[in-house]
Parts: structure tokens; sequence; C-alpha cells
């Protein structure tokens, strides 16, 4: 790949993997620290997701599994052996970093919408309590997140579409499939540090490709949540501190 987007001087990079990567340079080493920090061929322990804690744990990590696993593939694949270069590269780290956290928030958007609609199939009786634990869930996860110092200028504003996606979600309409998640694709193909022609060529498997990472999560969602155990636990929250 001889063309990538070049951006300012960048912001510090997140969790010490962009250092690690530089020193690794070509060495064999390389591929294998990008796969044990995002957790490939790992089998992931199924916690049953079964109060709010639980719940907003595997809304953040899952989205942040996803997120990173789509933008370092797509990254990597277009740039063949010439990928450990990339990382010397410092307006290239922070446009990475800048993607990253673009498509967290569109991840995390997309997964908390299909969240609250399985959990509205499980128990439609309670979807104006469902629509606050998932919004409540999403709020506590963007407040402890906050405002990362390399996640670019428009972090806030993608922040803030979450939680009006979120406020205004039809629970009811939410189907169990992938229909929900329709942010993550095209916000990688819009966020990832790759020139405009070469993503128009990529789009269409870059976009499918993204849709396809859902797959394991959903059924994982489906095999560990448990509704009632998540309200329940709202409402012993609530009674503890007192709120109404």
């Amino acid at each position: 790949m001889r063309r990538l987007r070049r951006v300012e001087r960048p912001e510090p990079a997140f969790g010490g993997l962009i250092e690690g990567l530089r020193t690794l340079g070509q060495s064999g080493e390389l591929w294998r620290t990008i796969r044990d920090y995002l957790g490939l061929g790992r089998s992931r322990r199924r916690e049953p997701v079964a109060d709010r804690e639980t719940l907003r744990r595997f809304l953040a990590t899952r989205a942040s599994h996803v997120a990173q696993i789509s933008l370092y593939g797509y990254l990597r694949t277009r740039a063949g052996m010439r990928y450990p270069e990339l990382f010397d590269d410092d307006g290239f780290v922070h446009s990475i970093n800048i993607a990253k956290w673009q498509m967290w928030l569109a991840c995390l958007s997309d997964l908390a919408v299909f969240a609250g609609g399985l959990m509205a199939r499980d128990l439609p009786s309670a979807v104006p309590e469902i629509g606050a634990a998932v919004r409540e869930a999403v709020a506590e996860i963007l407040a402890e997140t906050g405002k990362p110092t390399d996640s670019g200028p428009a972090f806030e504003e993608s922040a803030r579409a979450v939680l009006a996606r979120i406020e205004a979600c039809d629970w009811t309409a939410v189907t169990d499939d992938a229909a929900a998640f329709v942010e993550s694709p095209p916000a990688l193909v819009r966020w990832a540090p790759i020139v405009d022609e070469l993503k128009e060529l990529d789009e269409p498997i870059v976009l499918n490709s993204v849709r396809f990472r859902w797959r394991e999560v959903r059924q994982n969602l489906r095999d560990t949540l448990d509704t009632a155990a998540v309200l329940r636990d709202g409402q012993r929250e609530a009674g503890a501190t007192g709120s109404c």
C-alpha cells in the first residue's frame, strides 16, 4: 500500500500498543503482539449478562473488540508486508487513534441497540425499563471514557449522536438479526486512514467484513443475557440509592 493519509502531529498513542509495534519492527513477534492485544485466537469466557455491571462490561468490551479487530485487520490487509512500517509514521499513528475511537463509538451504538431489542423481545411488558437500562449503561460507559486525548476533535459530537440514537430508539422494532448494525460498517470506511479512492474499491468487502464480525457477538449475547435479572438488579440499585 503506497498511499496513506497523513495528518498533523499526533497526540499520545493508546494503551502502549503503538510503541510496542514500533520496537518490534519486522520481527515475527509483531502479529502475535497484535493478536494478543486484540484477544484473537483465544476462547473468550462467556460471562453471564445478569446485572447492570455485566451489561455495561459486555457492551464496552465487545464494542472495543470488534472496533479494533476490524480496523487493524483492514489496515494489515491493505498494507501487507509493509504493515510494521506504518507505525513509524507519527501522522499515521494519530489517524489510527482517531479511527479507533470513532469505530468504538459506532460499535457501541450498534451493539446497544441490538441488546435493547433483544431484551425487549424477552420481556415485552418491560420495554420502558429496558430502554432506561440501556440508556443508563451507555451513558455510564461514555462518562467513564470521557474525552480520550487521542480521540480527535469529532469524538464528543459522535458520542452525543450515540446517546441521541439510544434515546430515540423504538426497542420493539429492533429485529434479532444484523439490521441494528448500521453505524459500525460505514464508520470503518469513513475513518480508516486509507486514501478515498482505495476505500471506494474496498467498500463492499469492508462493509461485509464488519457485519460478519458481529455474528459471534450476537450469539454470545443471546446465550448469556438474562433480561429479568438485569432489570431486577436495576431495581435493587434504585432501592439502595433511594431513587424512584
